[in-house]
Parts: C-alpha cells; structure tokens; sequence
C-alpha cells in the first residue's frame, strides 16, 4: 500500500512543479491561470488521495475525497471569474488569435 500512496504524491507533486513552470513560462496571465488551475488542482487532488490511502481511515479518506471535490468545483469556477474581472484590464498575448469576448467577431449582431 506504500507505494501506491508513494506513487500518488510524487505523481500529484509532479502535477505541481508543471504548474508552477507553466506559472512562470506562459506569456499572459490568460495563460498563466489554466496551467495553474488545471495542473494545479490535479496536483493537489493526487496528493489528498495519497493522504487519503496513507492514513487507511475511513474519517481521513471521506475528508480527503471532500477537499478533493471542492477543489475540482471550485478551481476552474474561480480562475473563470478571475479571468472575465482581468478581461480589457490585462493585454492578450500578441500571438492570440481567437479573441471570443472580443466586440469584432465574425456573426456579432
């Protein structure tokens, strides 16, 4: 059972550090917030579920797969929000070519 928990937090840990690069290489903070949210919340889901299988408590388990539902609701709900408040306020990267918030798209009425 060890490894299987070893497995899970290096692989959540991984999942991290490939968000935390994202973080500092993507061009525009657009782009910055799905590495963050997407790797970043798989990361932190792998590691609670370690957490979960290394304890071998069903109290911890139940707490674990709480954290782990809350997070994959609210992560990608919150990086929305945070997006559409910086929309205008922050530049889009200069190789963007879809704009869809954008006021001059093809079949605006």
């Amino acid at each position: 059972m060890t490894w299987i928990t070893e497995a899970l937090a290096l692989l959540g840990a991984a999942f991290t550090l490939v968000a935390a690069l994202g973080v500092l290489r993507m061009p525009d903070l657009y782009t910055r917030m799905h590495a963050a949210t997407k790797a970043g919340a798989l990361g932190a889901g792998l590691i609670l579920v370690a957490v979960g299988v290394a304890f071998r408590d069903p109290g911890v388990a139940v707490r674990a797969g709480a954290a782990v539902a809350f997070l994959a609701i609210t992560a990608p709900v919150a990086a929305h929000v945070v997006a559409r408040a910086a929309y205008g306020k922050e530049p889009l990267w200069n190789r963007t070519i879809v704009d869809e918030l954008g006021k001059d798209q093809p079949g605006d009425i």
